[in-house]
């Protein structure tokens, strides 16, 4: 009796020692991850940036000078909204609601990898057919049961841990999202206000010509009465003082429609900044000095490259995710209670249940499933790749399209003064001249026509400077700071 006992005793011992040298070489197995590592996508760029000239030699821009280009435009105002967008703007919130939604994403994946325990309880009253003495007679019976079960699917071939990587990945995704929206936040802010001060001042040139052009008008129309001129130099006086009125009202409507953009990017309601925004002043200008860096430095600033690259490491793990399919799953599973059926006798020693063991499963038959699976993933890995591609070329073509912008607007506004300067002259000796009598009021008009066209046109020209920078410092992804969310 003590034999067979003591060999049973021994072969308890050696399954459970079978056992345990089986999970120890399942938890060594599970080291090793299958699917493709990720490697950062290699991209030729070029050494330097096309300038355009020599004197538009680009500088190579401090970290939190970028990070705040804004500044470098000396408007109190502007910073003020820009820090207000930034703290208010929806399109950025929703952005920031998306990464909390990429980090429970990564939790719910990452929560995998670990065992699963459960606590059940049960109460059973049944009645079962049986016999008594050669008698039909139900059997009543009851079963009471509490106790845990635990299972543990052992991630041997890494189709967890690369799902957990592809998490990380979209994860970061996110954050980049959320960054490459306050990047384009803030030049719209700056854009939006650059163009309000030019509608501004387009509004106040206009009036200045208006009254210059209604002095012209009067005088003529005296002149009219003293017999010196025709009616028809009145009728051509009246009709530019008419067209040059004309334009006002459309200046004001665009400026008015600014600051409602404006508002809505501060997330308030489009009046919001009227009596804010509606006092007159300057087209704020930045140094002509260009924060460029090289073009190499682009794969690291800019958040769509970057955002680019977290999705074709996403998409790298992903086809590991897929790979692991092909391979069976090991599990360790168990389970300790109590069970009786009767209450009072429950909790008693001799009521405990328990099982412990692994357990191995494998769809043999549905590897063309897995197989096409795979082959999606890597066509998605490719179309990522392709992706990063476009959004780098996209992004050189951004940085050289301001740099030639900036550098030949420069140019075109440095004219714009030459011209008004001589149109005025040409304003002022046209008069002379007519009021002595020595040319027609034709001349008159031509000249004033021409001095309006040109200060509209150097507004003009002065506003698409900054907003070239503007466009510039976008295109160099500045906005950011590393750390920032």
């Amino acid at each position: 009796m003590r034999r067979t006992a003591n060999a049973l005793l021994q072969k308890r011992t050696a399954g459970r020692s079978l056992a345990l040298i089986l999970c120890l070489f399942l938890a060594i197995l599970s080291g090793c991850m299958v699917g493709p590592n990720f490697q950062r996508p290699q991209t030729l760029l070029p050494a330097d940036w096309a300038r355009p000239s020599a004197e538009s030699r680009p500088v190579t821009p401090a970290e939190e000078e970028l990070a705040r280009w804004w500044t470098l435009f000396d408007d109190a105002t502007l910073v003020s909204l820009v820090e207000k967008a930034v703290q208010s703007n929806l399109d950025l919130k929703q952005a920031e609601a998306r990464i909390r939604q990429a980090r429970a994403a990564r939790g719910i994946v990452a929560a995998g990898i670990g065992p699963t325990v459960d606590a059940t309880g049960a109460y059973q009253h049944s009645r079962a057919a049986g016999s008594v003495n050669g008698k039909s007679e139900g059997v009543i019976t009851d079963q009471y049961q509490a106790g845990f079960d635990a299972g543990w699917e052992l991630d041997i071939f890494g189709g967890v841990r690369r799902a957990i990587e592809a998490a990380d990945a979209d994860l970061q995704a996110a954050l980049e999202t959320r960054r490459d929206v306050l990047v384009t936040l803030t030049a719209e802010v700056a854009r939006n206000f650059i163009n309000l001060r030019a509608f501004q001042e387009r509004i106040a040139i206009s009036r200045q010509n208006l009254e210059a052009q209604k002095h012209s008008a009067a005088l003529t129309r005296l002149r009219f009465q003293g017999g010196f001129v025709g009616g028809m130099d009145v009728a051509n006086a009246d009709a530019q003082v008419a067209t040059t009125a004309a334009q006002i009202p459309l200046l004001e409507a665009s400026a008015r429609q600014t600051i409602y953009s404006l508002s809505v990017l501060l997330a308030r309601d489009p009046a919001a900044l009227v009596r804010e925004l509606s006092p007159v002043a300057v087209i704020p200008l930045a140094s002509p000095s260009i924060p460029l860096g090289i073009p190499a430095d682009l794969l690291r600033r800019r958040p769509d490259i970057r955002r680019a690259e977290a999705e074709i490491h996403a998409a790298t793990a992903r086809i590991g995710v897929a790979t692991a399919d092909l391979f069976p799953r090991f599990t360790i599973s168990g389970s300790v209670g109590l069970r009786a059926s009767d209450f009072s006798s429950w909790f008693d020693w001799a009521s405990r249940i328990w099982s412990f063991g692994p357990s191995a499963s494998w769809n043999l038959f549905e590897m063309g499933r897995t197989r096409s699976n795979i082959e999606q993933q890597q066509a998605l890995q490719d179309q990522s790749l392709i992706t990063y591609q476009q959004t780098v070329l996209t992004a050189l073509q951004e940085v050289e399209n301001a740099l030639i912008a900036s550098a030949k607007e420069e140019e075109h506004r440095r004219v714009l003064r030459e011209a008004v300067s001589a149109n005025r002259k040409a304003v002022d000796l046209a008069k002379t001249l007519y009021t002595q009598g020595h040319t027609d009021f034709l001349n008159v008009l031509n000249a004033q026509r021409s001095l309006y066209a040109s200060e509209d046109a150097l507004i003009r020209s002065t506003g698409s400077v900054s907003t070239n920078l503007v466009a510039l410092f976008k295109a160099l992804g500045g906005g950011w700071i590393e750390g920032q969310e």
